[in-house]
């Protein structure tokens, strides 16, 4: 028995990313920093990145569907059609986090984690211990 779908096509699911990538890009956050030059604080806005998680939400919020998770996780191969949009959301959303980072727009450091980017290096120390053994006489 089949159920209708919140998203009934992988254009949909398209359109909804598309809107929810311009409402972030054009709603920045804001931070205030210490402008050198009057010695006060002032606003200073943030470009926002795209996250898989705050397009869950924006269509959550939209009362468009409660939560994504089963279109992303073809869960029970119910959502076969979805999987190529699902991919390039997936893909869109890491290029804005890494060029982000890349450039010094987003924490390098948090985008490294979130797209598994961090550097790893294997540390390896090795202690050996000489025990010399002397036989024979004591030498005054």
């Amino acid at each position: 028995m089949a159920t209708e779908k919140a998203i009934s096509t992988h254009q949909e699911l398209w359109e909804l990313f598309t809107a929810y990538k311009t409402e972030v890009k054009s709603n920045p956050r804001h931070v205030y920093v210490l402008a050198q030059k009057f010695g006060e604080m002032v606003k200073q806005p943030c470009e926002v990145p795209l996250t898989k998680e705050g397009f869950y939400n924006y269509c959550a919020n939209k009362e468009i569907i409660s939560t994504l998770k089963d279109y992303f996780s073809n869960r029970d191969s119910r959502y076969s059609e979805y999987v190529p949009i699902c991919t390039r959301i997936l893909d869109e959303i890491r290029q804005d986090q890494i060029e982000g980072g890349m450039v010094g727009q987003y924490n390098p450091s948090i985008t490294q984690r979130l797209n598994g980017l961090a550097d790893k290096q294997e540390i390896r120390s090795e202690v050996k211990t000489v025990h010399k053994i002397g036989y024979g006489s004591k030498q005054d």
